[in-house]
């Protein structure tokens, strides 16, 4: 027998023959291949992206240069800053030896100026509590007119000139005629016949009496 040991032998494939990969070798590799893939993408942001936070920086930036709005001024502090309003005008007073004539007027009365006349001849000259029973006992119906305008010239005097009612005369009394209102009523043989509606302006002036 020889002393030289068997070498291993080597089963030697031929070139043409090579191993096909199997399946479990092909799903390794497109795993491996993806995970490159995800690394590269989330390596590299996305334009989109990039964008957006541009333009959140460049909103956030005149955002904080804006300045803050000013505060709302109270109630109180708008009336403490409106100018006071303008006192009202005092009373006219009257002087010691000064004459004072009350004026007061009823204008558009529905009667005639004439009527009026007849009642207002009697309390010219007289005193306001003579005029008042005057007109109170005369029988016509202009005289609650004349009344009434004779307790507003009385008003006049006492509010706004500090005088005494009772105390006065009846200055001046006149009746002006006012328009006339026509209207028409029909006659016989188809004529119309007009119809005069007259008004006037009664006027009374009180002045004190003479001491």
């Amino acid at each position: 027998m020889s002393d030289e040991t068997p070498k291993d032998e080597v089963e030697e494939t031929p070139a043409g023959d090579e191993l096909e990969p199997t399946a479990a070798d092909e799903a390794a590799a497109d795993a491996a291949a993806e995970e490159e893939e995800d690394d590269v993408l989330t390596d590299e942001p996305e334009p989109e992206v990039e964008e957006a936070e541009e333009a959140e920086e460049a909103e956030e930036v005149p955002a904080a240069e804006e300045k803050p709005k000013p505060r709302r001024r109270s109630r109180a502090k708008k009336d403490e800053e409106a100018p006071a309003a303008a006192p009202k005008p005092a009373r006219e007073r009257v002087a010691p030896g000064e004459r004072v004539l009350v004026r007061a007027q009823a204008k558009y009365v529905r009667t005639s100026a004439r009527k009026a006349r007849l009642v207002c001849d009697h309390i010219r000259g007289k005193s306001v509590l003579e005029a008042r029973a005057i007109l109170a006992l005369t029988p016509r119906h202009v005289a609650r007119d004349w009344s009434k305008l004779l307790e507003s010239a009385v008003a006049n005097a006492e509010n706004n000139h500090e005088l005494i009612g009772d105390e006065l005369r009846i200055a001046s009394v006149t009746a002006d005629e006012g328009p006339t209102l026509k209207r028409y009523r029909p006659r016989a043989m188809g004529r119309a016949t007009r119809i005069r509606k007259r008004t006037s302006h009664l006027t009374i002036l009180l002045s004190p009496k003479a001491s």
